[in-house]
């Protein structure tokens, strides 16, 4: 069971995690196309997470040309080359499965803003 440990610890990548759900994110994803590489953005909200250590993944959902799109991401894939967080989001939930159902303005998640003690 070390052993199994000790190989994933390796692989895991450092300071993967920083967003949560609400935020909005820039996934940059290492497309291979044959014998050609490319990064192609995914820009969506952060709406689960799951699992744990190397397993850990997450959702982002998008809408493009008016179509709802998810994509599922490992988080410590070598494919992935950043995570940026264009918005943090203020939620009170850790899953937002509910905005599948929403249109337009409720679909929104409101910003999260941090206030600095003087």
């Amino acid at each position: 069971m070390d052993l199994i440990k000790a190989i994933e610890a390796e692989q895991m990548k450092e300071n993967a995690e920083n967003f949560n759900v609400g935020d909005t994110v820039k996934v940059f994803f290492k497309i291979i196309e044959g014998t050609t590489e490319r990064i192609q953005v995914f820009e969506g909200l952060v709406i689960a997470k799951n699992n744990s250590g190397i397993r850990r993944s997450f959702v982002v959902r998008k809408i493009s040309y008016g179509v709802g799109v998810e994509r599922i991401f490992p988080l410590h894939s070598p494919r992935i080359e950043k995570i940026t967080v264009v918005r943090r989001g203020r939620v009170r939930r850790a899953k937002l499965y509910y905005i599948r159902d929403r249109v337009g303005k409720s679909a929104k998640v409101k910003e999260l803003i941090v206030r600095k003690n003087k």
